[in-house]
C-alpha cells in the first residue's frame, strides 16, 4: 500500500502576493478580437438574460452583507471593469486565452490551445494546456459547468495569468495544468443552469449526452489527470431562507469523490494531502468552509443532503477514473454580483493550495494512481462490489446566519452523510461484458470515458450470465436536489435477476469490454442496469439481453 506523505501547512501570504491585481480599469484590458458567434434563443426555450440583477436589493441585511468584506486583493477579469454589472463574456473569455496563448510565460512554459469540442450552439469549448516538459503529472481545472455560476470562471481567468507569469508559476516545474475557464458557454451567455437543451452538463459525465460533458470527457482522456478540480457556486438565500428563515455562512463548500467502489486510497489521499491544507489555507484568508451540501427542492423537505454519490457528477465519474476529485462551491447562487470579489477569492486561494498540494506530492500522485488502477483492474472476476450504495442520515447541529441580525443561527437538522457510505446493492464483479454486434453507439461512449473495449474478430464461446428482468418503473432520475434536469425524461429503473450461467457463441463483429482494467469501477457503474444512471435505464441500451455478464476470462 503507498504510504501517504506528512501534511504541510500553506502560508496564504505567498497566494496574496501572487494573485494581487491593479484596481480595474473603467474599460476592459486585454487585446481587441472578433466576437465569436452570438448567442441566440436556444430550442429549449432558456430565458433571455436578465438585466442588471446586481442591481438588485440585497435578499437580507447590512450585518450579514458586512460578514463578507470584499478582500484587499482587487481582480482586474472584465467582470470587474467599473460600470460592468455582467461578467466576462464569451468573446472576451476568448480574447483572454488567445492573449495567453500569444504572450510568453516565465520559466519556459509552455501554453497550448485546445478546442475540446463546441457547444450546442456552436460556441468553441475551448482549454489552455501549461507544461514545462514532457511526462509531469496532470492537474485538470474545470470551471462554469453550470452557467449561472460566474465565479469559478472569472478565478479560472485569474489563475490562468498566475500560472503564464505568476508566483503559481513555480507549481509548473513539478506538474501540468488543463484548465477549462468555460464549460458551458451557452449556458454562461444566458445565465442558465442547465445546457441548451435543457440538460445538467453536470449529471451528465457517465451517460456523455451532451457535447460539452463529451469536451471533458476528451480532455480526461487525453491527459489521465491525477487530480480533477470542478468549480461552482452554491445557492445563499432561496430555499434556505424560506426553509429555515436563514442565510448560508461558508465562504466555501467543498467535497471530494465519494461514491460506490471509490478506492480508498484515493479517499485518504484527498483528505490528508488535499483537504486538510485548503481548510488551512482558507482560514489563513479568514474565510468559512464545510462540507458541501444542497438542500432538496421540494418544499416541506428539510434535510440536507451531502453531493450526490451517484457516478454521475464530473466530480464523482473523474474520482471512477482514479483521479482526486474535488467540486469548490464559492457562495453566489441567487446574490447576482454580490460580493464577486470574496467569491473569486476564496475560489484563487483554493485552487492555489490545490495545485501547490498536487506540485507537493506530484511524484506520489502518479505513483498513487498506477497502484490503484493496478488493484482495481486486479478485482476482476467475482470481488464483490457495490452496484448501488447510500448516504448516512445523521442528526447533526448546522450553523447559519440570522438574515437580519448577521447572528449566527443554530438548526438541528438531518443530515444526509456521504462519508459513510450504506451498500444497498452488491454483486459480484464479472470477468468482463460481452456487447451486441448492433451496440457501436454504447461501445463509442465507454470508449470516450477512456475504457478499454475489444471487436471480436471471430467467434469465441463464452461463459455469461443473463439478466432477468423481475420489474420495472418510468421515474424521473432522482438527485439530491430533487430530479436531475434531464428535459422531462425519465428512465427505465428496473429490479434484475442473473440466470444461470449460460454459454454464449459471442460472433464476430460483436465487443468485449474486460474488468481487469483501470476503468473497472467505471465500466461496472455504467453496464449493470439496475442502477438509475446505468446506461440501461438512461436507453443507451434498448434490451437486457444486448450485454451480458462474463463470468470466466475470455480468450485472447
Amino acid at each position: 500500500m503507498h504510504r501517504l506523505l506528512p501534511l504541510h501547512t500553506l502560508g496564504i501570504a505567498l497566494l496574496l502576493s501572487a494573485c494581487a491585481a491593479p484596481p480595474p480599469a473603467a474599460t476592459p484590458a486585454g487585446p481587441a478580437s472578433p466576437a465569436v458567434a452570438s448567442l441566440k434563443t436556444p430550442s429549449s426555450g432558456l430565458p433571455p438574460p436578465a438585466a442588471a440583477d446586481q442591481a438588485d436589493a440585497a435578499p437580507y441585511g447590512p450585518a450579514v452583507a458586512a460578514r463578507f468584506a470584499e478582500p484587499v486583493v482587487r481582480y482586474d477579469t472584465h467582470a470587474f471593469a467599473a460600470g460592468r454589472d455582467d461578467y466576462t463574456r464569451n468573446d472576451e473569455m476568448a480574447a483572454a486565452l488567445d492573449a495567453l496563448i500569444a504572450s510568453p510565460a516565465r520559466g519556459g512554459t509552455r501554453i497550448a490551445g485546445i478546442d475540446a469540442g463546441r457547444s450546442q450552439q456552436g460556441l468553441p469549448v475551448r482549454a489552455l494546456w501549461y507544461s514545462r516538459g514532457h511526462g509531469r503529472p496532470v492537474v485538470m481545472i474545470i470551471a462554469q459547468q453550470h452557467g449561472d455560476e460566474p465565479a469559478g470562471a472569472e478565478a479560472a481567468l485569474v489563475v490562468a495569468r498566475e500560472l503564464a507569469t505568476g508566483r503559481l508559476a513555480d507549481v509548473l516545474d513539478r506538474i501540468d495544468v488543463v484548465l477549462l475557464p468555460r464549460a458551458n458557454p451557452d449556458g454562461a451567455g444566458w445565465a442558465s443552469r442547465v445546457s441548451a437543451n435543457g440538460l445538467d452538463i453536470n449529471r451528465d459525465h457517465l451517460l456523455l449526452r451532451t457535447p460539452e460533458a463529451q469536451a471533458q470527457a476528451m480532455l480526461a482522456r487525453r491527459f489521465s489527470p491525477v487530480v480533477a478540480v470542478d468549480m461552482h457556486e452554491h445557492t445563499v438565500v432561496g430555499r434556505y431562507l424560506e426553509k429555515f428563515g436563514a442565510v448560508q455562512r461558508n465562504d466555501m463548500l467543498l467535497q471530494y469523490a465519494m461514491t460506490a467502489n471509490y478506492p480508498e486510497a484515493l479517499t485518504r489521499a484527498s483528505e490528508q494531502w488535499f483537504r486538510q491544507p485548503l481548510l488551512a489555507a482558507m482560514r489563513e484568508a479568514g474565510m468559512t468552509t464545510e462540507w458541501y451540501y444542497t438542500n432538496p427542492t421540494p418544499a416541506g423537505d428539510l434535510r440536507l443532503n451531502m453531493g450526490g454519490v451517484q457516478p454521475d457528477t464530473g466530480r464523482n465519474v473523474q474520482g471512477l477514473k482514479n483521479a482526486i476529485s474535488i467540486l469548490l462551491e464559492s457562495r453566489g447562487v441567487g446574490i447576482g454580483k454580490l460580493h464577486l470579489g470574496r467569491r473569486v477569492h476564496s475560489h484563487v486561494v483554493a485552487l492555489g493550495s490545490i495545485l501547490t498540494s498536487a506540485a507537493r506530492h506530484a511524484d506520489a500522485l502518479a505513483a498513487l494512481q498506477r497502484q490503484v488502477g493496478d488493484e482495481v483492474a486486479g478485482l476482476a472476476c467475482g470481488r464483490p462490489a457495490m452496484v448501488l450504495a447510500g448516504q448516512t442520515l445523521e442528526q447533526r447541529d448546522f450553523l447559519m446566519i440570522d438574515p437580519q441580525t448577521g447572528a449566527d443561527t443554530l438548526r438541528r437538522v438531518e443530515w444526509n452523510s456521504a462519508l459513510v457510505l450504506r451498500p444497498l446493492r452488491e454483486r459480484p464483479r464479472p470477468c468482463g461484458y460481452w456487447i451486441a454486434a448492433d451496440g457501436a453507439a454504447l461501445v463509442q461512449r465507454l470508449a470516450d470515458l477512456g475504457v478499454q473495449v475489444r471487436r471480436l474478430d471471430r467467434t469465441f464461446s463464452l461463459s455469461t450470465e443473463p439478466w432477468m428482468e423481475l420489474s420495472r418503473r418510468e421515474v424521473p432520475r432522482p438527485d439530491v436536489r430533487g430530479a436531475a434536469a434531464d428535459a422531462g425524461q425519465t428512465i427505465a429503473l428496473v429490479q434484475v435477476g442473473l440466470q444461470p450461467v449460460t454459454p454464449l457463441e459471442a460472433p464476430a463483429g460483436s465487443w468485449y469490454v474486460p474488468m481487469d482494467q483501470p476503468l473497472g469501477n467505471l465500466v461496472f457503474a455504467a453496464l449493470e442496469p439496475d442502477t438509475q444512471n446505468s446506461y440501461f435505464a438512461n436507453r443507451l441500451v434498448d434490451r437486457l439481453d444486448a450485454v451480458r455478464r462474463v463470468v470466466a476470462p475470455a480468450p485472447r
